[in-house]
C-alpha cells in the first residue's frame, strides 16, 4: 500500500506547469529559482548539522513535494527548508533537536545577507515564535502528505546497474554526484527512482565516453525509458547553465529568521501603537486636540521650530498613551476599557508562561538530581560504617581467638607439668624401697657372720 500512496507524488508536466505558484502569478523561472535556492539550504544546512547524505537527499525530496501542492506565496521557503531537515533527520533515524536546527538557519541566512552574526538566545521571544512556527510548517508538511513520507532515493540503483554493466571505477563517483544535483530539480516528482539513476548513469557514460550495450538496450533490463533518460540529461544540463540561485522574496508574510522577526523583540512598535490608539474611543479623544494643533500649524505655514514642536508634542501625546494603556490592566482601578491585546503579545505571554514552566521544570530536576545524590552520599556513608563495623568484628574475633589458644596452651602445659611430677613420685619411691631393701639384706648379712666368728 505504501508504493501505491507513492505512485500519487509522480505528476506530469501538465500538472506542474498548473502548480499552485504559478496560480499566485509566480513564472517558472522564479519558482525554478527559489526550489533551487531551498534545496542549497538544505543541503547546506545537512552539512552544518553533520547529518548523512541520506538525511539531505529526503529533505528535498519533501520539499518538492510540499511546494507541488502549495504555493511559494502562502508559505516561506527558508521555514519550509528548516521544516524539512528537521523532518528527515527523524524519518532517517539521525535527529536532531529543534534548537540545533533553527540556530544554523538563523546563522547560514546571517551570512548570505552579509548580517553581523548574533547569537540566537534559547529564552528569547523571537526563538520561541522561531520554534512554534517550525512546529506549524511540520504539521503542514504532514499534513499535505498524508503522513506517508516514504522516500526512494536513485542512489541505492546506481551501484547494482554500474555492477551489471561492469564499468570503470571512476564512473560511479560522477554518478552519484549527478544523483545528488538531481534532487534540485523536479526529477523525484516526475520520475521514477529507477529512470532517474539510469539518466545518471548515461549522463557519467557520456562524460567519461564509457560506451554502454545498445544491442539489446541496457534501459530496458532496468524498467526505464529511452524518453526518460533523456528528460533527465536534459533538466541536468539545463540546471548547470543556471547561476546560483538567490533568494527571492514572494512571500506574503515576509518572515524570515533575521531581519522581520525584530518585531518579536520589542512588542511596542510604532505600527502597533497607532492599532490599538485607533480602538479605543477614550484614547482618541485624549489625543485629539495636540494633533488638531499640530494640523493647525502646519496649515497655517508655520516656522520650521512650530513644526519640530508640534511633533515632539505628538510623540509625547503618543507616550503618555502608551503608558495609559499599559496601566489600565494593572492598576484595576481606570475606568477606561482594556487595550485588546495583538496575536503577536498573546504568543510572547505564552511563549514567556512556557519559559517560565522549563525554568521551573529544570528547577525541579536539578533538585531530585540533589537529592539523589545527596541519597548516594548517605549510602556509601551507610557501606563504609558497615565496613568499618565488619573490620572490628573481624579484630574482635582474631583477638578471641587468639586468647583461646593462649588458653588452650597454658592448659596444656599444666596437664605435662602433672604427667612429669606423678613419674619423679614413683621413681623417688622405688629408689628408696630399693635402698631399704639394700640395707636390710646387709645388716642381715652382719649378723650372720657374727654368728660364724661366734661359733
Amino acid at each position: 500500500m505504501i508504493y501505491t500512496a507513492i505512485d500519487t507524488f509522480y505528476l506530469t508536466d501538465e500538472q506542474l506547469q498548473d502548480s499552485p505558484s504559478r496560480k499566485d502569478g509566480i513564472d517558472e523561472t522564479t519558482e525554478t529559482t527559489l526550489r533551487i535556492y531551498g534545496c542549497d539550504l538544505i543541503q547546506e544546512s545537512g552539512i552544518l548539522l553533520r547529518l548523512p547524505q541520506a538525511v539531505m537527499a529526503t529533505g528535498q525530496v519533501l520539499f518538492h513535494r510540499f511546494y507541488c501542492k502549495k504555493s511559494f506565496v502562502r508559505f516561506n521557503v527558508k521555514r519550509v527548508a528548516a521544516s524539512c531537515v528537521w523532518l528527515a533527520s527523524k524519518l532517517e533515524e539521525s535527529p536532531r533537536k529543534a534548537r540545533q536546527v533553527l540556530i544554523v538557519f538563523h546563522r547560514m541566512e546571517c551570512r548570505r545577507e552579509n548580517l553581523p552574526v548574533e547569537h540566537l538566545d534559547p529564552f528569547s521571544k523571537k526563538y520561541a515564535e522561531l520554534k512554534m512556527d517550525l512546529n506549524r510548517t511540520e504539521r503542514h508538511l504532514l499534513k499535505e502528505m498524508g503522513f506517508i513520507c516514504h522516500v526512494e532515493h536513485p542512489h541505492k540503483f546506481i551501484s547494482n546497474y554500474l555492477a551489471v554493466l561492469e564499468t570503470p571505477p571512476e564512473l560511479r563517483q560522477e554518478a552519484w554526484n549527478l544523483a545528488n544535483d538531481s534532487l534540485r530539480t523536479t526529477l523525484c516528482v516526475r520520475f521514477k527512482s529507477e529512470v532517474v539513476a539510469c539518466g545518471v548513469v548515461y549522463a557519467a557514460a557520456r562524460r567519461f565516453q564509457v560506451p554502454l550495450p545498445e544491442n539489446p538496450a541496457w534501459w530496458k533490463a532496468f524498467d526505464a525509458d529511452k524518453s526518460g533518460i533523456n528528460e533527465v540529461c536534459r533538466v541536468l544540463a539545463h540546471l548547470y547553465s543556471l547561476p546560483k540561485a538567490k533568494y527571492i522574496p514572494v512571500c506574503k508574510d515576509g518572515e524570515s529568521f533575521t531581519t522581520s522577526n525584530k518585531s518579536w523583540d520589542s512588542p511596542s512598535q510604532p505600527v502597533t501603537k497607532e492599532g490599538l490608539l485607533s480602538d479605543p474611543p477614550a484614547n482618541t479623544d485624549a489625543g485629539t486636540p495636540k494633533t488638531a494643533l499640530a494640523t493647525t500649524n502646519l496649515e497655517s505655514g508655520g516656522s520650521k521650530g512650530a513644526i519640530i514642536k508640534a511633533a515632539l508634542d505628538k510623540l509625547k501625546a503618543s507616550k503618555k498613551i502608551g503608558d495609559d494603556s499599559e496601566s489600565v490592566p494593572i492598576g484595576g482601578e481606570a475606568r477606561e476599557e482594556p487595550v485588546p491585546k495583538s496575536k503577536s503579545e498573546h504568543r510572547t505571554e505564552a511563549s514567556g508562561e512556557r519559559n517560565k514552566e522549563r525554568e521551573r521544570d529544570r528547577e525541579k530536576e536539578r533538585d531530585r538530581d540533589r537529592d539523589r545524590e545527596r541519597e548516594k552520599e548517605r549510602l556509601k556513608v551507610r557501606e563504609r560504617d558497615r565496613g568499618r563495623d565488619s573490620d572490628r568484628e573481624r579484630e574482635r574475633d582474631d583477638s578471641e581467638r587468639d586468647r583461646d589458644k593462649v588458653k588452650e596452651r597454658g592448659y596444656r602445659s599444666k596437664d605435662k607439668g602433672k604427667d612429669s611430677g606423678g613419674h619423679s613420685d614413683k621413681s623417688k619411691h622405688h629408689s628408696s624401697r630399693a635402698s631399704a631393701d639394700r640395707d636390710y639384706h646387709g645388716s642381715s648379712y652382719s649378723r650372720e657372720k657374727d654368728r660364724h666368728r661366734h661359733h
